[in-house]
């Protein structure tokens, strides 16, 4: 809050209004889906308030930190609940920080505020429902840390249990029972497909294809906890190398080293990017690279992105790093693709995620 507050007062604003589910669940402990309209509305002097769904309420009190709640039925307009709680505690000309970049705030919404409060101006809040969540404080990074730990073992069970003629289905279902077993929020694995090509089988789907001798499965695991995702991918190949898969993968890990080394506080992300970008394509393993090379990571509640690229890796980024920061660290190039999950400290990074950084085998 005591954050909040400053970002308001450096504003010029008398109240924030956040609908960015993330910031949300980071500002008061809760958060839910946009079923209907939500938001949290926080004051610069007093007490925030939210207000929900009737439906939600029960579950907001026994999760969530903030103690005035406001509710309305289904049947009610939940932009006129918001607009009426803004009335009734002295708003109605106040100055409102939105966050115009929110997807919790859609244009319907946006126009259906402005006509009930009409005296009230609006201000772009300047992309805080990110920025103000950018750096991880020790409790963040330990529930980082347990998904870093599931992935890795999640990771070690499929590689152990698959073999000729599974599929990535079953692969799937590998890591999906070691997740729920392990105590991560859910049974979502992320990405497990055969790898073809340098980066379009990352989000590809052929669950059902089965794997034959020689194949690589690409396995990209998210696993959450308390909110916090960590992610880890790693090429499990079926069989024989027959492409010197080894050798490649040994060649991104050595490139993402030298990357590594220079993710310290004060680095510009650019730089930092150009390393690795750079070094694949200088050793000939693409022709182009148009993707990013890492992204942040942290808390990732119920919403409809499924990556933050807030603070990610190209090179037209131009923010620096700091200390605290996460981020998914990933190369691709020929069928194989491998990542971290990594925190930026005082005088370098950490990997959070321990798995072997080779090609894995399957042994199943």
């Amino acid at each position: 809050m005591t954050r909040i507050r400053r970002e308001l007062e450096r504003l010029g604003g008398d109240v924030m209004l956040i609908d960015h589910g993330e910031l949300m669940a980071w500002t008061i402990g809760y958060s839910v889906s946009l079923t209907d309209y939500r938001c949290v509305i926080v004051p610069r002097e007093g007490e925030p308030w939210v207000v929900l769904r009737e439906l939600d309420v029960e579950s907001c009190r026994e999760q969530g930190v903030a103690h005035d709640v406001v509710e309305y039925a289904d049947d009610q307009d939940a932009r006129e609940a918001v607009a009426s709680s803004l009335l009734a505690r002295g708003h109605a000309a106040s100055r409102i920080a939105i966050d115009y970049i929110s997807y919790g705030l859609d244009l319907a919404t946006h126009a259906a505020l402005r006509e009930r409060l009409p005296d009230a101006s609006w201000m772009d809040c300047g992309a805080l429902s990110d920025g103000l969540r950018r750096c991880k404080d020790e409790a963040e990074i330990e529930h980082l840390r347990l998904a870093s730990g599931i992935a890795d073992r999640a990771m070690q069970a499929v590689a152990a249990k698959l073999t000729v003629g599974d599929s990535a289905r079953q692969a799937s279902a590998h890591a999906a029972y070691r997740f729920l077993l392990d105590g991560a929020d859910s049974g979502d694995t992320g990405p497990i497909v055969k790898a073809v090509g340098d980066s379009g089988f990352l989000h590809a789907r052929r669950l059902d294809e089965p794997l034959v001798d020689g194949d690589v499965l690409h396995v990209e695991l998210i696993p959450k906890v308390n909110h916090y995702s960590a992610r880890l991918m790693r090429p499990i190949l079926i069989g024989e190398d027959r492409h010197d898969m080894a050798g490649i993968c040994e060649t991104l890990v050595a490139i993402q080293d030298r990357q590594f080394t220079a993710m310290r506080p004060g680095a510009l992300a650019a730089d930092v990017d150009g390393i690795a970008r750079e070094g694949v394509l200088e050793a000939g393993l693409r022709e182009r690279y148009n993707n990013v090379t890492g992204y942040s990571l942290g808390l990732y509640t119920r919403t409809p992105r499924t990556s933050d690229f807030s603070y990610a890796f190209h090179p037209a980024a131009t923010w620096i790093l700091e200390p605290g920061m996460v981020f998914h660290m990933y190369l691709s190039a020929v069928g194989v693709a491998i990542s971290e999950t990594v925190v930026v400290r005082p005088h370098g990074v950490e990997r959070l995620t321990h798995s072997p950084r080779r090609l894995l085998r399957a042994t199943g």
